[in-house]
C-alpha cells in the first residue's frame, strides 16, 4: 500500500517507520523543515531504542521518505495517518488545530478515494469533526489510537497488545485488517468498534493506569506518616489475582507527554458533556502533590534547603527515552532553586533537553557523568532509574559528597536500592514510603522485581 504519516514526531515517525518495515510505501510529512532534512540525512530526532536501525533500513529499500510536501504518487495513497499533537489548553482540553489542518491538507491533496486515519490522541467526537472537514471528498476517517510505550514503542508497533478500529463501515474495517495483517494478530488483540469508543478507549487506559500510580503515591505517603512499608503493601496487594503487581510502584509522581495531558482532557471532555469524572481529576490532584512531598522530604533530611547542593539522576520522565516533557526533575528542580538550592543534574539521553529547558534559570547545571554530578552535593535524588543507576558504587558516591554536616542523604526516589546497601557506605538513607534500613524489609524486596515505568 502506499501510505502518508502526517507528523514526524514520536507517534508519527514511530508509525510511519514501522509500517514502511512491513513492506508499504510510506511518506512521513511535516512542517518542521529542520526535522525532515535531518531524517532525510539518516538522523533521528528522537531517542527511542531500535527506531534509527528501521529508518535507516526503509531508507535503503525506497520504502519510507520525508517532506514537507505531498505530491505525486503520494497524493494518490491509500491511506493518510493523523498523528499530530494535541497539547493542552489552559483548561486541560486537547488542542485539536494541529489535526483540523492536516484533515483540510489530506482534503485539498487526495487524488483518489482513500482513508483517513485518527492516530493522534483526541477527545470523543473528533473523528466526527474530520469527517465534516473532509466532506463528500470520498475521504473516510478511521479511529486506530496509538500505544506506544516511550522506550519499548518498535517493539510495541510490531508486538502490540491490542489494536483498535474505531470505523462506520465493513470497508474501512477490512481495510485496516489487511494493512496490519502481516502482524498477524489473532482475534482477541484486534478490537472492532465504532470511532466514538475507539476514541475513549485510549483516554480510558491512560486515565486507569494514572489512577493507579497516583494511588500507591498517596499509599506511600500515607506509610511515610503511619511507620509502614511501601514495598510490604505493594507485594500483599498484588498477590491479589484482581489486582495484579503492575503499575504498583511508588515514585516521584508521573509524567510525560500522555499520562498529565491525557488525564486533564479526559476531565474536560466529562465536564462538557456535564459529567464530572471526580476519580480522574483526583488522580491528577493526587499525582501534582507527589511532586511536592519528594521536595518537603529533602527539606526534612537536610533542615534545609537554602544554600544546598543537590544532585540529581535522571532528568528523562522515564527509562529509555530523552523526553522530559511533564518529568519529575522539571518540577523538582523548579521547586529547589525556588528554595534557594542549586541542582546539578545527569541523564545518558535527556540531559541536553534538560540543559535546555533550565538555559536561563541560574542555579542549575549538567554535569559530564553520573558521579561528576555529586562532586560537593549534600544530597542525591534519583528520578529516573536508567539501567546505568542501578548498581552505584555507593562508597564512591560517598567519597564524592559533601560529607562536612555528617553522613550525606540518598533519597531514592524510585525505591531500587536497598536501604542497608546504601547505609552500609555510611550514607543516610530516604526513599518513598520506605522505614529505611530494615534488614526484615531489605530480604523481602528483590530488585530485579521492580519493572521499568511505563507509558502509554
Amino acid at each position: 500500500m502506499r501510505l502518508v504519516v502526517f507528523g514526524a514526531g514520536y507517534v508519527g515517525l514511530v508509525t510511519g517507520t514501522g509500517l514502511s518495515d512491513l513492506g508499504h510505501e510510506v511518506l512521513v510529512y511535516d512542517i518542521n523543515q529542520a526535522k525532515i532534512a535531518s531524517l532525510e540525512c539518516g538522523r533521528i530526532p528522537i531517542f527511542e531504542p531500535g527506531l534509527a536501525d528501521l529508518v535507516h533500513r526503509g531508507q535503503r529499500a525506497g520504502r519510507l521518505h520525508f517532506s514537507t510536501g505531498i505530491e505525486e504518487p503520494f497524493d494518490q495513497a491509500d491511506a493518510y495517518f493523523i498523528a499530530v499533537g494535541t497539547p493542552p489548553r489552559e483548561d486541560g482540553s486537547a488542542d485539536l488545530s494541529a489535526v483540523q489542518a492536516a484533515a483540510s491538507s489530506i482534503r485539498s491533496i487526495a487524488r483518489k478515494p482513500a482513508f483517513v486515519v485518527v492516530k493522534s490522541t483526541v477527545p470523543v467526537g473528533t473523528c466526527d469533526v474530520v469527517q465534516e472537514i473532509l466532506s463528500c471528498s470520498g475521504l473516510e476517517v478511521v479511529s486506530n489510537p496509538e500505544f506506544l510505550k516511550e522506550g519499548d514503542a518498535v517493539n510495541d508497533f510490531f508486538r502490540p497488545d491490542r489494536l483498535v478500529i474505531g470505523a462506520k463501515s465493513d470497508r474501512a474495517h477490512a481495510f485496516m485488517r489487511e494493512l496490519y495483517a502481516p502482524l498477524q494478530l489473532c482475534g482477541d488483540r484486534l478490537v472492532a468498534t465504532d470511532p466514538r469508543s475507539s476514541e475513549l478507549i485510549k483516554y480510558a487506559a491512560n486515565a486507569m493506569l494514572a489512577t493507579r500510580i497516583s494511588f500507591m503515591n498517596e499509599l506511600s505517603r500515607l506509610c511515610h506518616a503511619a511507620d509502614a512499608d511501601i514495598h510490604s503493601v505493594r507485594l500483599g496487594i498484588g498477590s491479589d489475582s484482581r489486582i495484579g503487581n503492575r503499575f504498583l510502584y511508588a515514585g516521584p509522581g508521573y509524567g510525560g507527554s500522555c499520562f498529565p495531558k491525557d488525564v486533564q482532557a479526559l476531565v474536560a471532555t466529562g465536564r462538557s458533556l456535564g459529567v464530572e469524572l471526580e476519580v480522574t481529576a483526583a488522580a491528577h490532584r493526587a499525582n501534582e502533590k507527589q511532586g511536592a512531598f519528594v521536595a518537603d522530604q529533602l527539606e526534612e533530611a537536610l533542615g534545609t534547603i537554602a544554600g544546598r547542593t543537590i544532585a540529581i539522576w535522571g532528568c528523562a520522565f522515564k527509562p529509555d527515552t530523552d523526553d522530559i516533557r511533564e518529568a519529575p526533575a522539571l518540577k523538582l528542580t523548579e521547586a529547589l532553586v525556588a528554595r534557594g538550592a542549586t541542582v546539578v543534574a545527569h541523564d545518558p539521553e535527556a540531559g541536553a533537553n534538560y540543559a535546555r529547558h533550565f538555559d536561563d534559570l541560574t542555579g542549575v547545571h549538567l554535569a559530564g557523568s553520573d558521579y561528576d554530578a555529586l562532586d560537593g552535593a549534600h544530597a542525591l535524588v534519583l528520578l529516573t532509574e536508567w539501567r546505568c543507576y542501578r548498581a552505584p558504587n555507593f562508597s564512591e558516591i560517598r567519597m564524592r559528597m559533601d560529607a562536612s554536616g555528617g553522613a550525606p542523604l540518598v533519597f531514592d526516589a524510585r525505591n531500587i536500592w536497598k536501604a542497608a546497601d546504601v547505609t552500609r557506605a555510611g550514607l543516610r538513607y530516604r526513599g518513598i514510603g520506605v522505614r529505611g534500613a530494615d534488614p526484615a524489609v531489605d530480604a523481602r524486596v528483590d530488585v530485579s522485581d521492580l519493572e521499568l515505568p511505563e507509558a502509554v
